[in-house]
Parts: C-alpha cells; sequence; structure tokens
C-alpha cells in the first residue's frame, strides 16, 4: 500500500475517532438540539456523515465490481430516506456510522494499490476513483466536524 492511501486510511480513522468525541458526551435531548434555529443540530450532522458513508461504501463497492460504474451525486435534501433515517437515536446512528467505518476502512486496508485508482463514472468530477473518493469523504467529514464542535450548547467543550 502506498503511503498516500495510508494516510487516507488514517485520516479515515481519525476522522471517526473526532465524530464520536464531539458528540458522545452530549444526551440525546442537547445532541438534538438546534443551537442555530436554520442549521443542522449535532445529530442531524452525524446522521448526515452516516448516511453519506453509507452512499461512499457503496460507491466504493460499485467501482471494485464494475470499472467504470456509473456514481450518482448525493443531497441529503433530495434523499426521501433522509429524514427518516435522521430520526433514529442518537446511539442508533453512532452506533452504525462506527460499525460503517470499521467495515469501510476494513475494505480500504485490503485494496491493492491498483484498485485504489479504480474509476466510477461521476456527473460532476472527470476524474473519479476510490482514492478521489475518499479523499473527498475526509475532507467533507472535517468540515462537518467544525459544524459539530461550534454547534455544540454553549460551555460543553468536548474532553
Amino acid at each position: 500500500m502506498s503511503k498516500s492511501h495510508e494516510r487516507v486510511i488514517e485520516r479515515l480513522k481519525s476522522s471517526g475517532e473526532e465524530v464520536r468525541r464531539l458528540c458522545r458526551d452530549l444526551d440525546e435531548v442537547t445532541v438534538s438540539k438546534r443551537t442555530e434555529p436554520e442549521k443542522w443540530s449535532v445529530k442531524e450532522i452525524l446522521a448526515h456523515l452516516a448516511k453519506l458513508q453509507e452512499v461512499f461504501e457503496k460507491r466504493v463497492d460499485a467501482i471494485l465490481a464494475k470499472e467504470g460504474a456509473p456514481i450518482t451525486s448525493y443531497d441529503p435534501e433530495n434523499d426521501p430516506e433522509f429524514a427518516a433515517f435522521a430520526r433514529k437515536s442518537a446511539e442508533e446512528l453512532w452506533k452504525g456510522f462506527e460499525e460503517g467505518r470499521q467495515r469501510l476502512v476494513g475494505k480500504l486496508e485490503k485494496l491493492a494499490p491498483a484498485d485504489w485508482h479504480r474509476k466510477g463514472s461521476h456527473p460532476d468530477y472527470p476524474v473519479y476513483d476510490i482514492h478521489f473518493a475518499m479523499e473527498y469523504m475526509a475532507h467533507h467529514e472535517a468540515h462537518h466536524a467544525f459544524q459539530m464542535f461550534t454547534r455544540r450548547p454553549a460551555g460543553k467543550t468536548p474532553h
């Protein structure tokens, strides 16, 4: 495995741990409260990350199954299942996120270097391979981790 692929895996592991740190000490009521009325709560962000992780894992599976597999864009606001998904308890969301992260990282750790560069066909990105997808996911999570940090209740800095 190349150093850049190892770094991506380590970033995904680390960002998963950061998501845990930012939400696990909050009870269901607190994690569900919108501290900014028009913005997602910490729990809604967790739901988004858990759902997006499922989407990205399916993309990896599709690309591994067929070079050039069609990849569709994902927008939670246009996902008819997202509202119901986000209504799950924070504990259930976290459990799904953690299990999904372990499963995805396990798949990535088994990839041959060439598999990281198997391509899918994405409408928004002319070059979309597994490496790009996992880098994208890691950067996307970092953005949302910052949101989780800033949307925690005042005085509830995570430790």
